[in-house]
């Protein structure tokens, strides 16, 4: 196999490019990312900087103007820009998230879907799915949502709370999921920002500080009546589900990437700091040495199970439904993996990467944010462990 950009994962030129595209942005984002990051503010002129580079149309289809790049090269991509700024990266990852699950299970009307794809090429607009309640947790844990949809000539007021939604400042639309009181079911709407829909700015975080994840308030906001999008159906697994998509591999692969940059760091540390009481660089000491090796087993073998895990899916798109266990797992090892390696690389810099203003301290509060990203480590130990019982009773042991 060719060797492209010095990366084994990197397959062939296409990937290369978007490599090299990656990086360039990263390194453009990296110059603000400490300000944003120190002051909370959501970075505006980032996103408008993406903007201009296509960034937002990297998953929306071929056919309606997108670049449609694959689960694979979105891996790619969005580990590069990790390394730039991973509050940028992991916020404007639903939006590309959102696009490439949606262009693959078309669960929305096709000319909502056409409006969507075409607002974010022509315009930039971007896009997210807000599932959280505060109240309620994360929807995908079974709770009946407390936002509800009332029916009213021409469409529905909706009147509730969402939280955590991520890009919330930059939003023009959004999706959430209601209780539809007249037909007792859960619904999927598109919400387009109106005197209804109010930010309310709660996000103020130690790590992933400048994602915008703030609430947003709904007041009897009305919405037409084709913005319901999807009547849920309790006997068919939703979509929704992110321990049992493949796309949602594209959190642990901002993770990873966030955790690259603290890796260099502290690579680059020992072989550049001299001690007098050694009289060699650091890098000659043998306890520094073990924990740059302990980093490179934590770092390269995460890689591996991220991009295997991917390649393994695109040569057989049938496995979509039957890797959720798969997706859960690696989401599990990489987001460990990504606070050990930043663990390890603060031990060999020592007690000035605690100091803020440091980017190293910045990345360490960054990465524990991954343990709280769906799903969540109590989902994926039952999950496992559901399977492996469930499988067991199929080989009863006497």
């Amino acid at each position: 196999m060719a060797r492209f950009n010095n990366d084994l994962f990197v397959r062939n030129e296409r990937e290369a490019e978007l490599v090299a595209y990656g990086d360039r942005l990263a390194a453009k984002i990296e110059e603000t990312a400490g300000y944003y990051d120190e002051t909370g503010q959501f970075p505006f002129e980032t996103f408008e900087f993406l903007r201009q580079q296509g960034y937002f149309k990297l998953t929306v289809p071929k056919q309606y103007g997108g670049d449609e790049i694959s689960l694979y090269e979105m891996l790619l991509v969005q580990e590069r820009l990790a390394r730039g700024d991973g509050s940028t990266a992991l916020s404007v990852g639903w939006h590309l998230l959102t696009f490439l699950n949606v262009r693959e299970a078309r669960p929305w009307p096709e000319d909502v879907f056409e409006k969507l794809c075409r607002d974010a090429v022509n315009n930039g607009d971007l896009i997210n799915i807000i599932n959280t309640e505060r109240n309620v947790g994360n929807l995908v844990r079974g709770g009946r949502p407390t936002t509800i949809a009332k029916q009213t000539a021409g469409g529905y007021l909706i009147t509730g709370r969402k939280s955590y939604a991520s890009l919330a400042p930059i939003l023009n639309h959004f999706t959430i999921i209601a209780y539809v009181e007249d037909e007792d079911i859960n619904a999927e709407f598109l919400v387009t920002k109106n005197e209804g829909v109010n930010i309310i700015e709660t996000w103020n975080t130690m790590g992933m500080r400048s994602t915008g994840s703030h609430d947003i308030d709904m007041k009897d906001a009305f919405v037409p009546e084709s913005a319901l999008l999807v009547r849920h159906d309790p006997n068919k697994p939703s979509r929704f589900l992110a321990d049992g998509r493949i796309y949602s591999l594209e959190i642990p692969a901002v993770y990873l990437g966030i955790a690259g940059v603290a890796r260099d760091i502290a690579v680059n540390f020992a072989k550049t700091t001299y001690s007098h009481s050694l009289q060699e660089y650091i890098s000659q000491a043998s306890h520094v040495r073990q924990k740059i090796g302990e980093i490179e087993v934590l770092y390269h073998s995460s890689r591996s199970l991220l991009y295997s895990l991917a390649d393994r899916f695109e040569r057989d798109f049938t496995l979509r439904d039957s890797l959720s266990n798969d997706v859960s797992l690696v989401k599990h090892i990489i987001c460990d993996n990504a606070i050990k390696i930043t663990q390890l690389a603060m031990k060999i810099v020592g007690g000035r990467s605690l100091s803020r203003g440091q980017k190293l301290e910045r990345l360490f509060r960054d990465v524990q944010c991954g343990l709280f990203n769906p799903p969540q480590d109590d989902l994926i130990m039952e999950q496992l462990a559901s399977s492996a019982l469930a499988e067991q009773k199929q080989h009863q042991v006497i």
